[in-house]
C-alpha cells in the first residue's frame, strides 16, 4: 500500500508502509560445460595444452621424414569431404540468417587451414609444390580467413565504457 507525501518543495512522492526488501541473494558461480566452473576448465585446458610440448619433441625426434600410408586417398577425400560440408553449413546457416553460421565457419576455417599445411608439408619438390603453395594462397587461406572473418564478426559486442 502506498501513501502519498509531500516533501518540503511541494512535490509528491509515494512511500510504500512497508519496510524494503532485502537484497537478492548474489548469483550462483557460472559453471562450464562439465559443470566446473570455467576457471577451472580455462586452467585444465591451458594445463593439457602446456602437457602436449613434451610429446611434440618427443614426435619431432621419433618420427620418420617420410612413411607410405594406407587409405591415403580416403584421408584427402575424407578432408576436402568435411571443408565441403563446413562451407555447405555455413553458407545455409547464412541465407537463414541463422547466428549458429558461426560454429560450422569456425570449423571450417581449421579445417582449411589444416588442409593448406598438410598439402604444403606433404608435397614433392617441384609442380607438386608449386601447386600446393598456389592452392593455400589463392583458395584455401584465404577461404579460412574469411570463415574466420565471419565467425568473429558474429561474436557478441561488449561495451567498455
Amino acid at each position: 500500500m502506498h501513501t502519498a507525501h509531500t516533501d518540503d518543495s511541494g512535490a509528491r512522492r509515494a512511500v510504500q508502509d512497508r519496510p524494503p526488501m532485502a537484497s537478492p541473494p548474489p548469483p550462483a558461480p557460472r559453471r562450464g560445460l562439465i559443470g566446473l566452473r570455467s576457471r577451472h576448465l580455462g586452467l585444465a585446458f591451458v594445463g593439457c595444452g602446456v602437457a602436449m610440448v613434451p610429446w611434440l619433441v618427443v614426435l619431432a625426434k621419433t618420427l620418420p621424414d617420410t612413411a607410405q600410408v594406407r587409405h591415403w586417398s580416403a584421408a584427402w577425400v575424407g578432408l576436402d569431404a568435411l571443408e565441403a560440408l563446413g562451407l555447405a553449413a555455413t553458407g545455409r546457416l547464412l541465407l537463414r540468417r541463422d547466428p549458429r553460421f558461426c560454429l560450422p565457419a569456425t570449423a571450417t576455417a581449421a579445417l582449411l587451414v589444416v588442409d593448406a599445411w598438410f598439402d604444403v608439408t606433404t608435397s614433392a619438390p617441384g609442380p607438386e609444390l608449386t601447386t600446393a603453395v598456389a592452392m593455400a594462397l589463392g583458395a584455401e587461406l584465404p577461404m579460412a580467413a574469411l570463415c574466420t572473418a565471419l565467425a568473429v564478426r558474429a561474436l557478441p559486442r561488449r561495451n567498455h565504457g
